[in-house]
């Protein structure tokens, strides 16, 4: 996967709401299998801007990959988003967008397990995915609890209660509008979801939102290895701008007593580069030129997960990676620093 965008064409901008809209995108025969993504993960697209050349955001994918639906991602306007309102304002059928591949890793293992989703506001983009696969590949009951200003701004009004015509004995959806309840508050959010509480729990929304919803589920004493959070975060870095490469190491070169040595297999290539103890991995490959996946370089998207075959390393930061991946030697490059004297690292899996 690489970090450089593809050039992808909108074949359809759907108006979701008065502040919101669907973006959805015609991926060529071509790069169908690098657009091929899991329920839960988002694309990056790149916006340009007069100031910077361009900033890059991250909106998660509402579609379904099984539901036959084309990738879809949808975007509301915030209160003085550069990108989101751009979008919002300038893209058209037939634009032509710059985007990464799907990255992410806010993804069910499991679709045999009854899930509890809680959203607020554009939250429901992940959110509306992950109900829509469940809904489609298993017979798991899934519940819905969705926060909203008032009826006028939610999102996906019309498909949710087609889903529940459709699925009656499988999909309950519980409406929080804030306009008539007020924001939303543990007690409230107990009474509503306390029946689910054996479910996973998939949550997506506003800091203040999943802060109460945690808080609930805590109270609901839901085990915390059950309850999943989707974060919103603003990249620190633009992953359409690349750092020049660095020019080439030979193998005449001696590494200096404080670097490791490491084979890297990547796209079917194989590098072998003197590892400088206090170099990231990823940094390291980016600066010789070698195109290694990554999207936030903060260890939120997994996107730049590979596998340690030999010798040890430590990660600085991990969010993406879990206990079960971590024992079977996956690792972040964004994050991961050598150890060992001789390493050996595949992104081939």
């Amino acid at each position: 996967m690489s970090a450089r965008g593809h050039r992808i064409k909108v074949r359809e901008v759907v108006s979701e709401t008065a502040e919101t809209v669907s973006l959805i995108f015609d991926i060529p025969p071509n790069l169908s299998r690098r657009f091929a993504y899991f329920p839960g993960q988002f694309l990056t697209l790149r916006v340009p801007s007069e100031r910077t050349g361009s900033v890059a955001r991250c909106y998660s994918l509402s579609s379904s990959p099984h539901c036959g639906d084309r990738p879809t991602v949808t975007v509301k306007r915030t209160p003085g988003g550069y990108a989101s309102n751009w979008i919002c304002d300038n893209v058209v059928a037939g634009s032509i967008l710059e985007v990464l591949e799907p990255a992410g890793n806010f993804v069910p293992r499991n679709w045999n397990r009854d899930l509890l989703l809680c959203a607020a506001g554009s939250g429901i983009t992940p959110i509306m995915s992950i109900l829509k696969s469940a809904l489609s590949t298993g017979r798991s009951r899934v519940v819905l609890l969705y926060a909203n200003r008032d009826r006028g701004s939610t999102i996906f009004a019309r498909q949710l209660r087609e889903l529940v015509r459709r699925y009656p004995r499988r999909l309950t959806v519980l409406h929080w509008l804030e306009s008539e309840r007020g924001v939303p508050t543990v007690r409230g959010l107990a009474g509503l979801t306390k029946p689910y509480r054996g479910y996973e729990v998939y949550l997506c929304g506003p800091s203040g939102f999943a802060l109460v919803a945690e808080q609930t589920m805590a109270q609901l004493r839901v085990s915390a290895r059950a309850v999943h959070r989707e974060e919103y975060r603003s990249l620190t870095e633009n992953p359409f701008e690349q750092p020049a490469p660095a020019p080439m190491v030979t193998t005449a070169v001696r590494p200096a007593v404080d670097t490791a040595s490491v084979r890297v297999d990547i796209d079917g290539e194989t590098h072998r580069l003197p590892w400088p103890r206090g170099k990231k991995l990823l940094d390291l490959l980016l600066e010789h030129g070698i195109d290694a996946p990554y999207v936030c370089r903060e260890s939120a998207c997994g996107t730049c997960v590979c596998r340690v075959e030999r010798g040890r390393t430590r990660m600085l930061v991990n969010e993406a990676l879990i206990d079960e991946e971590l024992a079977l030697g996956l690792t972040l490059a964004c994050q991961t620093l050598p150890e060992s004297d001789d390493l050996h690292i595949t992104f081939d899996q």
